[in-house]
């Protein structure tokens, strides 16, 4: 269910979040910008619910949209502006088992109105679909695997079928077709992400437990090669990756990190062969699952989390927590020169965070 009422939006606000993160980033032709991630409940549970912000300054931000259900689960969500200029909110639905996804005609429109819920496929897709040269949408819909559902197995998907899919639509969203997919050794929550090469071979990079492995399909989509590493590495965490208008890749991920630090933007001139540049966005730890837009004023627009404050037992350690979702501004000459050389870039600027929960002592904490 959808949630725009502004009074009812308050429910969901700031000081009614115990923690947040997982967040999705997407800017309009006229410089808006959204942000979503989820929230709800003490982890990652039935009950989270995904939040919808919005910014016309890049400064202040407001809550526009909630997807929430009772007995349900809203997670992983993730923005898309299409070659139409239409805003994707999409959304991933438990105990269901399906990605659902809402489109906004006009997201620079005064008041942004939804259409009806359309369903891309089964599972889960928290990463940003691929316009292929030829014209198809390709959207990263993935089954995971078999016993690391993060909340009660109970909700564990029942498709027997599971890898890392590419979905295909031909008309714009209106239908979906299942293609072939991968099954990465040691995957962990997959979160993939599909990039086109220049040779027109499609590469899939899949999360695993070791960093991040790597699969290619010559028939758009239809078969994929056994996965194998893609020495990218990583801890075992989100990554972006997309290329750029300039026809750079752009990688943003955890470089010469330990564990979730040292968050990263690179740029690869050799169609990903090698990473000659590189722009530390945030050294400090527990900061991950990048998320960006590259605009037509060559700007980079980045999100991230940082100390979500999530699986933890008290009050008090969560309030230890930053509970922040951040945004950078960044281009490929900042990243190049290894440092913010562009007039209006920044970096680490707070788009959200968490303070005292207004709802204390209403949530019943699990202990180990």
């Amino acid at each position: 269910m959808l949630i725009t009422d502004k009074e009812t939006l308050k429910k969901y606000s700031a000081p009614y979040r115990l923690w947040q993160g997982i967040p999705g980033i997407e800017v309009t032709k006229n410089g808006r910008i959204f942000i979503t991630f989820y929230s709800g409940g003490f982890m990652e549970q039935i009950g989270n619910y995904v939040v919808l912000l919005m910014s016309d300054d890049g400064v202040n931000f407001t809550e526009v949209a909630v997807s929430y259900e009772d007995e349900h689960r809203y997670y992983d969500p993730c923005l898309w502006i299409d070659p139409m200029g239409r805003l994707w909110f999409i959304r991933n639905y438990s105990p269901d088992n399906a990605v659902y996804a809402v489109i906004c005609d006009n997201p620079d429109a005064d008041e942004l109105k939804w259409g009806e819920e359309i369903k891309i496929g089964n599972d889960i897709m928290m990463n940003k679909p691929t316009v292929l040269s030829s014209g198809e949408w390709l959207f990263p819909v993935a089954v995971w695997k078999k016993g690391i559902h993060v909340i009660d197995q109970k909700y564990d998907s029942p498709d027997e079928d599971r890898k890392a899919f590419a979905y295909c639509t031909e008309d714009c969203g209106k239908t979906f077709e299942k293609l072939g997919g991968a099954d990465a050794e040691n995957r962990a929550f997959d979160e993939h992400m599909i990039l086109e090469l220049k040779d027109g071979k499609l590469a899939m990079f899949i999360r695993t437990f070791y960093g991040i492995a790597v699969s290619y399909s010559e028939d758009k989509g239809i078969t994929w090669s056994t996965p194998v590493d893609s020495e990218l590495k990583g801890p075992n965490s989100r990554f972006f990756i997309r290329r750029l208008k300039s026809g750079r890749i752009l990688l943003i991920n955890h470089y010469d990190f330990d564990k979730r630090n040292n968050l990263t933007a690179m740029l690869s001139e050799d169609d990903g062969k090698t990473w000659k540049y590189k722009l530390l966005l945030d050294g400090r730890k527990d900061v991950s699952y990048p998320d960006a837009k590259e605009t037509d004023d060559g700007y980079i627009y980045i999100t991230y989390d940082r100390e979500r404050g999530a699986f933890l037992n008290s009050y008090e350690e969560v309030y230890k927590n930053a509970r922040e979702v951040l945004i950078s501004k960044i281009t490929e000459e900042d990243i190049i020169a290894g440092e913010l050389v562009s007039e209006k870039s920044y970096l680490k600027k707070v788009a959200s965070k968490l303070d005292k929960y207004i709802l204390d002592d209403k949530v019943d904490f699990y202990k180990v």
